[in-house]
């Protein structure tokens, strides 16, 4: 019967140390960059960067593969994540041309949200969406 030494066990030490994301773009983003970096020729070490995440690149790309195959993401909103993932900025709904590609974006980012919330990647504060707009009944009487 072995045991383990308390030196080779691991601990809540490095565990304390991961800092998780505030938001699911934030993990996006910063998975992107570390897949851009790959392909540019950057080998990916865990915990060799200034924050130490609490998951790989590929663990969120595993979780947007499983909503692909749950069919809850289509290859457009894929396409529009890798697009604006690369330039490191989120669509603005402002801009006529770039308001479909938000749609896209805030689709895909409520539903890769909870998958990384479940594993802790994120942890911050859960997304509201805008307050709704109270409309009078036609008809009602005033």
């Amino acid at each position: 019967m072995s045991t383990v030494q308390p030196s080779r066990a691991p601990g809540r030490l490095a565990q304390s140390r991961e800092q998780p994301f505030h938001s699911v773009e934030e993990a996006w983003f910063w998975t992107m960059a570390a897949l851009t970096a790959r392909r540019d020729g950057a080998r990916i070490v865990s915990g060799a960067g200034l924050v130490t995440r609490p998951c790989e690149p590929d663990d969120v790309i595993r979780c947007l593969d499983r909503l692909y195959r749950q069919r809850r993401i289509e290859l457009q909103h894929a396409r529009i994540m890798r697009i604006w993932g690369e330039r490191g900025t989120v669509p603005d709904p402002r801009q006529p041309r770039e308001a479909g590609d938000w749609r896209l974006w805030t689709e895909a980012m409520r539903r890769l949200d909870w998958p990384l919330r479940a594993k802790g990647i994120v942890t911050g504060p859960l997304p509201v969406a805008k307050p709704a707009d109270i409309l009078d009944f036609p008809g009602a009487g005033a």
